[in-house]
């Protein structure tokens, strides 16, 4: 069992966000525990311990336990001393850029890096496969110049200063109409 029934009250907009958290969560695959843990602590006005999140949530202190290591690898959230608490409290990086970068650096980590390693190897099997037909070796070679390209581009986005991706996610739109109209091969 991982839901307890007695949790504390929480404000509509508050509780509405951590559902809609956990939601989002779970259709990227991210456990929905994991995703509300996050949520709760993203809004909390000051860092909370295990104890405090398992009760506000109504989720079992071991998937409470669970969830807070994942959040911790993927550093959205870090353990703070509290003078005269020996428990571990735990608040989140509040900076929505920060996180929005660290969770693409980390699903990149995990989804496209794996991605583009398997595509070379299977460019390069199929470069000596004399077996395989022009076509797949063509979508081969297409699927893997993508995915490079793409990564290519998330790592210059991350060396973009702030205020500039500011100004170039406010621009988009007016950039894509100065490119040249039709399709390019």
């Amino acid at each position: 069992m991982t839901e307890m029934t007695g949790k504390k009250k929480l404000h509509a907009a508050v509780e509405r966000f951590i559902l809609h958290w956990g939601d989002m969560g779970d259709e990227w695959g991210v456990n929905r525990s994991v995703s509300q843990i996050h949520g709760l602590l993203y809004l909390a006005e000051a860092p909370m311990t295990a104890e405090d999140i398992a009760e506000t949530l109504g989720l079992a202190r071991s998937n409470v336990s669970n969830s807070l290591k994942e959040l911790l690898a993927w550093n959205l959230i870090r353990r703070v001393p509290i003078l005269g608490d020996r428990r571990d409290h735990y608040e989140a990086e509040t900076d929505i850029w920060e996180i929005a970068a660290r969770i693409a650096a980390r699903r990149k980590e995990r989804e496209i890096d794996p991605a583009i390693a398997a595509l070379r190897a299977c460019v390069s099997d199929a470069t000596d496969d004399p077996g395989i037909s022009p076509v797949a070796a063509k979508r081969l070679k297409e699927m893997l110049a993508f995915t490079e390209l793409a990564d290519h581009w998330f790592m210059q986005m991350l060396k973009v200063p702030r205020p500039r991706l500011v100004a170039l996610m406010r621009l988009g739109e007016k950039i894509a109409n100065l490119l040249p109209i039709g399709k390019v091969k």
